[in-house]
């Protein structure tokens, strides 16, 4: 695709990415085959081809306006695109660069501001948002169903592990999840144990910036990686051979930590090493004797692969095949490949796209009829909870229950 940025943006670092980005799509379209919003919608401004295109004229000068912003907003930032492009395209970053540079010239209404500040906020503090998810819990009883579905009760914590082991991990424990699903950490600690790793977790991490970073936050969520890596810092330099997240929305953002920070003098060697030494929790497990599990009861089970992991990450059939070699029965999903329509705060922004993604996402996973649901992402694991018939946890949980009790 040939190109011609304006001068307000073609010599920064952005503006050399975004072009490099653009000319490598030949604009195929195949992408759109594999969006779900264009699927939905049937809006070629609502697909990949069509976002590029928006974002192309922006950056050579055009102004953008509200329908610019919309088409950009409804993206859900799955990367399903990606996997699917023939070319290589960076959809994901050529977004971020899009979105930041329409938000610079297209104001948001009170009531949109307001609301993305407060997701920001309560949702990464957690000082903040565990007393409001207790009152939530408090009051569940008194709300209409579709609201009460959306306050998971207090989940059972299994028993820590106690032994120390000279290999260990630095465990990022995410904003929501250590409030919402408890168990979930712990149960990785529990596993990781199991396999003769140690996981830590650092009380001064913060959350890990994804939330912000795609609310148009930037600075704010440089802020928060910056912080992160700070207190992540000692512990790799005493050795911490990885860091390892249980929530792939949040490994896939701090694998780029090295990218986002390139440009920063004090952090951008150290964002490297942590981005070249982030797995996702499958990366790790993967790599060790998994009959030190002992899994004892495996059933049947349907996998949810977060976009995150799959398209994010690119570790796409790497849980299910550990699934499979461990005994379980995975069930047959139709459309894998296709959003559950959480993404983030996309549920709460973009509700009637969300829902309609949540209901044929429920729908497939549920058509072979498993015992169990099983996902690698707190986002999706809580929004497919709220519609699903049976059981939905993280698959290291489903690991740490069908194993010999020690």
């Amino acid at each position: 695709m040939q190109t011609q940025l304006a001068e307000f943006i073609k010599h920064t670092p952005q503006g050399i990415e975004a072009d490099s980005i653009l000319r490598s799509c030949v604009h195929c379209g195949f992408c759109t085959a594999t969006c779900p919003t264009y699927n939905l919608l049937g809006d070629e401004l609502d697909g990949p081809r069509g976002r590029i295109y928006q974002i192309k004229l922006v950056l050579e000068g055009q102004a953008a306006n509200r329908t610019t912003q919309l088409h950009l907003d409804r993206c859900l930032t799955c990367r399903n695109c990606e996997t699917t492009c023939p070319s290589g395209v960076q959809y994901g970053r050529l977004l971020d660069i899009g979105r930041e540079v329409v938000s610079t010239q297209v104001s948001r209404s009170v009531r949109q501001q307001t609301m993305r500040w407060m997701l920001r906020k309560l949702l990464t503090t957690k000082g903040l948002f565990e007393p409001c998810l207790r009152v939530g819990r408090m009051v569940r009883p008194l709300l209409p169903a579709v609201l009460k579905n959306k306050i998971p009760l207090i989940q059972e914590v299994p028993s820590l592990p106690t032994e120390s082991f000279q290999r260990k991990i630095i465990l990022a424990e995410g904003c929501v999840q250590p409030a919402y699903k408890p168990a979930t950490n712990i149960t990785v600690k529990r596993v990781l144990h199991r396999l003769g790793i140690e996981a830590i977790t650092v009380s001064a991490e913060r959350c890990c910036g994804a939330v912000s970073h795609h609310l148009d936050a930037h600075e704010e969520a440089k802020q928060m990686m910056r912080a992160n890596i700070d207190a992540w810092w000692p512990y790799i330099e005493a050795g911490a051979e990885a860091i390892v997240s249980s929530a792939s929305g949040c490994g896939v953002l701090i694998k780029d930590y090295g990218h986002i920070l390139r440009d920063d003098i004090n952090y951008a060697e150290k964002a490297c090493k942590v981005s070249d030494i982030t797995r996702d929790l499958v990366e790790i497990i993967d790599q060790e004797d998994l009959s030190k599990l002992e899994i004892d009861a495996p059933r049947r089970v349907a996998f949810q692969a977060p976009c995150t992991l799959q398209h994010g990450q690119k570790l796409a059939g790497r849980v299910e095949n550990i699934l499979r070699d461990l005994g379980f029965n995975l069930t047959s999903v139709p459309d894998p490949h296709f959003c559950c329509g959480s993404a983030g705060t996309y549920s709460i922004l973009q509700k009637d796209l969300s829902t309609r993604l949540q209901q044929r996402k429920i729908e497939n996973l549920q058509s072979d009829a498993p015992q169990a649901i099983v996902t690698a992402n707190i986002g999706c694991q809580l929004h497919l909870e709220s519609v699903a018939k049976v059981p939905v946890m993280h698959w290291i949980e489903l690991l740490d229950d069908a194993a010999v009790q020690l």
